[in-house]
């Protein structure tokens, strides 16, 4: 899916995904791998010739929602044991994702982005969905995009929430950010403090759930190792500083479910971004140097 940011080519994200072998790289690691396939999505085209009709501030709102109802509803089917991966598509749909996942228990979330996507269609300069699934998930902004969410209501606390590498934030989700007390690592937190030490309070202010899930943003990693991002922003996590998240999550075997979401291969270099998402993918899910 494509419709919730302005710039083409993440609806191809997925395919570049699997180009890049992902499932194989998995298979190789010794986990069972089935491809469900796409969920349907519309094209902007056949929404209005291409132009970013608005309604309420919040463009293709409806389209947005039918996709990621149709993904929660897709996740939901699937046994309690499974480890679902969502291909993106930007970001928006891990209001599906989240939304299917939570449905076997409280589950926290890692949200690893340059972005807070916490806005609200006040708040959005844009109007661009993709800067507010999280906002959505904490029960902030227009109740259309949370309406249809299971169970009712906000499906994550701010005690539930981590981001990690944000560096670009809006004046509306600071404020909201601040007020809901939701835990932010921006990069000066990653360069103080270090990879390591964020990972180590990560597995200590979730521990009491049974379930997480991380929500994986391309545009998280600086723009000369994943150039293949519609929004990125310099001075991003290192190649090493990514992997070594995974790593050190992949120790703690508290995640669940796994967003690879805004890889745009229309801006890539030779699939890099997607093969860099995959290997990040299979560090979380067990592959080790030694």
């Amino acid at each position: 899916m494509d419709l919730g940011q302005s710039r083409r080519g993440t609806d191809m994200g997925p395919s570049a995904l699997r180009y890049a072998r992902l499932a194989e790289s998995l298979e190789a690691l010794g986990h069972k791998v089935t491809d469900l396939g796409n969920v349907p999505v519309p094209v902007v085209e056949s929404l209005g010739g291409g132009d970013r009709r608005q309604r309420g501030g919040m463009a293709y709102l409806e389209a947005i929602r039918e996709a990621c109802q149709r993904t929660a509803e897709t996740l939901r089917a699937l046994e309690p044991r499974v480890f679902p991966i969502i291909l993106g598509g930007d970001h928006s749909v891990a209001l599906g994702s989240v939304s299917g996942v939570r449905t076997f228990g409280p589950t926290g979330v890692i949200w690893v982005d340059a972005h807070a996507d916490c806005n609200t269609p006040e708040t959005s300069p844009s109007g661009n969905i993709h800067g507010m699934p999280l906002a959505a998930l904490c029960g902030l902004g227009d109740g259309r995009l949370q309406e249809w969410l299971l169970p009712p209501g906000p499906l994550l606390a701010p005690e539930e929430v981590v981001l990690v590498g944000v560096r670009s934030v809006d004046p509306g989700e600071r404020e909201h950010l601040r007020k809901a007390g939701i835990t932010v690592y921006t990069m000066k937190e990653v360069d103080r403090l270090g990879i390591a030490a964020i990972a180590h309070e990560i597995t200590l202010k979730l521990a009491h759930l049974p379930r997480v899930h991380l929500s994986l943003d391309a545009d998280v990693l600086d723009p000369e190792e994943a150039p293949g991002v519609g929004t990125p922003v310099p001075g991003g996590l290192s190649y090493r500083e990514a992997h070594l998240l995974m790593e050190l999550l992949a120790d703690w075997g508290k995640v669940t479910s796994l967003d690879l979401v805004e890889v745009n291969p229309i801006l890539d270099r030779r699939n890099r971004t997607a093969s860099l998402m995959v290997e990040l993918a299979a560090s979380l899910l067990g592959k080790r140097i030694f």
